[in-house]
Formats: C-alpha cells, sequence, structure tokens
C-alpha cells in the first residue's frame, strides 16, 4: 500500500510570516497537530507542530500577564519557530516505509511529495487508523495469538485447513518470534466455532497463546 492511499489530501498550510498564535488557532479549530510552511511560490520551506509553538509559548512561570503574552506571541512569526529540515515522502513510498521513518525519527506527521508539490501530509492518526483497518477491529469474529512453526509453506496449509473447516479469515499477520524456529501468529476468523479453529490449528501451531471473540 501506498501513502498516497492513506494521507489525508490538500492538507491546511500556512505561510511563514503567519503570526504564532494564528497558527495555534488553526490546530485548534481544525483538530490537527501539523502544518506545512510554504512560501509565497507555494514551495515548502517547513513544517511547524504543536509542539513547536507549545515551546514557543511562555513559561507558565512567566511574570507576564495574559495581554503581554498574548502580544508577545502576535508578533512571534511561524519562520521563528518551524522545523526546516523537513523529512518528507513522496506519494509512492509503501506505507511500512513511511512509518519506519516516522518511528526512526521520533516525528508525527510527514509531508506528501509528488516532484516539487505538496499533495498531503500523513500522521501517526493515519498510520493507527490502517492498523485498525488491517487487523479487523471492526468485524466480529474469532481473534487467535499463537506462536506457530517457521517453516516454509506451513502458514499456507494452515489457512487451508481454517478454510475447509468453513472459516473466513478477516485478517492475518505474522511477527518475529522469541528465536529462530517460531513466529508470533494474529489471526482474526469469523464463520467458525472455537471448537472447529482449534482443531484446524492444532497441526500447525506450537502453542495457543490466546482465543477469545470480539
Amino acid at each position: 500500500m501506498f501513502i498516497h492511499q492513506i494521507m489525508t489530501q490538500n492538507p491546511i498550510t500556512v505561510r511563514p510570516d503567519l503570526p504564532v498564535t494564528e497558527a495555534q488557532a488553526i490546530l485548534k479549530r481544525e483538530r490537527i497537530h501539523h502544518l506545512p510552511v510554504l512560501d509565497k511560490n507555494n514551495r515548502l520551506v517547513g513544517i511547524v507542530a504543536e509542539k513547536d509553538l507549545l515551546y514557543a509559548s511562555p513559561s507558565p512561570a512567566t511574570t507576564l500577564n495574559v495581554y503581554e503574552m498574548t502580544a508577545l506571541l502576535s508578533k512571534l512569526k511561524v519562520e521563528k519557530v518551524m522545523s526546516r529540515d523537513v523529512v518528507l515522502v513522496n506519494d509512492d513510498t509503501l506505507v511500512e516505509d513511511a512509518a519506519h521513518l516516522m518511528a526512526d525519527r521520533q516525528i508525527g506527521g510527514l509531508p506528501v511529495m509528488r516532484g516539487d508539490v505538496l499533495v498531503g501530509i500523513v500522521t501517526e492518526s493515519d498510520i493507527f487508523r490502517l492498523f485498525i483497518e488491517l487487523f479487523g477491529t471492526r468485524k466480529k469474529g474469532l481473534r487467535v495469538t499463537a506462536v506457530i512453526h517457521e517453516v516454509r509453506g506451513e502458514l499456507a496449509k494452515m489457512t487451508s485447513a481454517v478454510a475447509e473447516r468453513g472459516g473466513n479469515i478477516i485478517s492475518i499477520g505474522t511477527f518475529p518470534g522469541e528465536d529462530m524456529t517460531s513466529a508470533l501468529l494474529l489471526l482474526k476468523v469469523n464463520e467458525i466455532s472455537k471448537e472447529d479453529l482449534t482443531e484446524a490449528l492444532r497441526p500447525f501451531v506450537k502453542e495457543i497463546r490466546d482465543l477469545r471473540e470480539v
């Protein structure tokens, strides 16, 4: 899956000379956490995050009153607090590569480019929504957590065994196990009983750690 399939298209943007107070108002009104910053030629020159604006605000220990703080912030421009070294991705970047980048760089949002043009933004919320869909959490069924043998072809045999007993696989995922000989399986199935599912899985798993209806 590509980033353009999950990104927010035509994101809200701001200019570098926008007062910080107005940027804060936009974030609050739109319920977003990142604003790409474009110059007068619509070229991406930075990104400002909610935390950048928070750091720019006076400390609660300040002796300034609320009017003085507002006046001070109204003179502070976005260009003074934005990140100029922007980490970005192209619209044909794989979702997993973007997620890896966000985790490694500890950032919550990535501008999405098509050539030199900003076409979207992808955030942690977009990744979370995809995660929900991939694991079929919106559909009712039986959810299994099991340790399986790391053997070529075993997964295909196991899913065939489930299908032969009438089970419909909603989602499936594998993760590294505790050693090189095993993997952790997360499986969600409907249209099958717990008993039949257990019997279908038994020849292919080392251990069923959890089986519940969700």
